[in-house]
């Protein structure tokens, strides 16, 4: 049955609702609904002009109505009178295939035609920063190895433990919060689920920290690469597979290396398969490939790939298989948009499993030490646009995602890299001033 968001409206003391989808880029759009007219919300979804946010859209396009889903929705812990919803984007009556909630949903529902339940966990890094962006926003955090630091973690407390806490109100099952390995920079954990909850839970995590960052006079942000000589914001996700029942997870088999069965290689066959392409999705941004190709940061080790590569409990590649029935991707970054990834990595895993997808030789070394003894692992991209080139040339993989995605997805893309590209910048005065 149906949730009526009226009547939770009622029960639970709700004045607004906040309509919410997410555009191309990720970015979070909403408007805000005063409970007394959610039912005709609720009905047909609240209108907006597509092209005023990052989809591929003109102004002479009809309205685009994101119709919320009641299922998704959550009274904000910190602000009681507003609900969160997500919401899926519609026009003219039929979904808009470009929009990123849609396109997890499209695949969603192909796993489970294969009788596939794709379940995620993300770790979302990020660093609580001065409000105007400049610097950390902790001066004692100095430490040249800082990850777990116990004095830092609790000088935050206050912001961490408030966004815990509101975690544990609305069930999530948070069990970690720690200060990770860049000065000013954390992440904090919760229970993984179906990829679709996973995409919502990490759409809305982003949302509250910044909130609660800015509650508290902070800002909080996501960034691949904030500051150089620290190490970056990765979001790795965590896969598993399990029968549509979500009781049997097929990844498992006692017997086999690391635990994790033979369709559970093929699917991380698809991953490695489509490595460099994925990475357009996966680390969407300019500033993405600043942590991706970083140098050694202060702190030693950069804990980000450069290369296609997968091994065991090994934090130096890309995929590592740190337990029974599940590998851990490392790619993404905190740029990532929460539905394209679970999309992506769907889409990517059913084509290996699908085709049988070997991943290829593992590898045990320390990658930072030693990866140049690697001889037959490709790189990962160089730039944002040579990510996009190698996505633009998967055809197999545009097409699982789908083609009118991916057609919008590059047309913005190409512009954002071309913005880039006639930008001008310090470093070249300062290179080439006095050539």
């Amino acid at each position: 049955m149906t949730l009526d968001l009226a009547a939770f409206a009622k029960d639970k003391g709700i004045k607004y609702f906040m309509i919410s989808y997410t555009d191309l880029f990720g970015g979070q759009r909403a408007k805000l609904v005063p409970a007394q007219a959610i039912a005709g919300m609720q009905e047909e979804g609240a209108g907006f002009a597509g092209f005023a946010t990052w989809l591929d859209m003109t102004p002479a396009h009809p309205d685009l109505f994101a119709v919320p889903d009641p299922e998704t929705v959550i009274q904000l812990p910190w602000k009681k009178d507003v609900a969160w919803v997500a919401a899926d984007c519609m026009m003219e009556g039929k979904l808009v295939e470009q929009a990123p909630r849609n396109v997890l949903k499209k695949l969603v529902a192909e796993a489970a035609a294969e009788g596939k339940r794709v379940k995620t966990g993300v770790e979302a890094e990020f660093f609580l920063i001065t409000a105007d962006g400049a610097k950390i926003s902790d001066e004692y955090d100095t430490a040249e190895k800082p990850c777990y630091d116990q004095q830092a973690v609790m000088r935050r407390y206050d912001v961490i433990a408030e966004i815990c806490d509101y975690m544990l109100e609305l069930g999530w099952g948070a069990y970690q919060n720690d200060h990770e390995d860049a000065n000013g920079q954390f992440e904090m954990n919760w229970e993984y689920d179906d990829a679709l909850k996973t995409a919502d839970k990490h759409s809305f995590f982003k949302f509250m920290v910044k909130s609660i960052a800015e509650k508290h006079g902070l800002r909080a942000t996501f960034m691949p690469k904030p500051f150089k000589g620290l190490t970056g914001n990765g979001c790795h996700c965590h896969i598993s597979v399990w029968d549509n029942d979500g009781k049997v997870n097929v990844f498992a088999d006692k017997q086999a290396e690391f635990g994790l069965s033979a369709e559970g290689k093929h699917f991380l066959g698809g991953i490695m398969k489509h490595a460099s392409s994925l990475a357009a999705i996966t680390n969407p941004t300019v500033n993405s490939y600043k942590r991706i190709n970083a140098p050694r940061t202060t702190s030693g080790a950069t804990w980000s790939p450069n290369s296609v590569t997968w091994t065991g409990n090994n934090r130096t590649h890309m995929v590592r298989v740190p337990g029974p029935g599940r590998f851990e991707l490392r790619l993404p970054d905190g740029a990532v948009n929460p539905y394209l990834l679970q999309a992506v990595i769907i889409a990517a895993g059913l084509d290996g499993l699908r085709s049988k997808a070997d991943p290829g030789p593992r590898h045990d070394i320390d990658m930072y030490a030693e990866g140049h003894l690697v001889k037959n692992a490709p790189r990962l991209p160089l730039n944002l646009l040579d990510a996009l080139r190698a996505y633009d040339e998967d055809e197999g993989l545009k097409q699982a995602i789908g083609v009118e995605f991916s057609a919008a997805y590059l047309k913005l893309k190409h512009q954002e890299w071309n913005a880039y590209c006639s930008h001008f910048t310090q470093w070249e005065r300062d290179s080439t001033l006095d050539i």
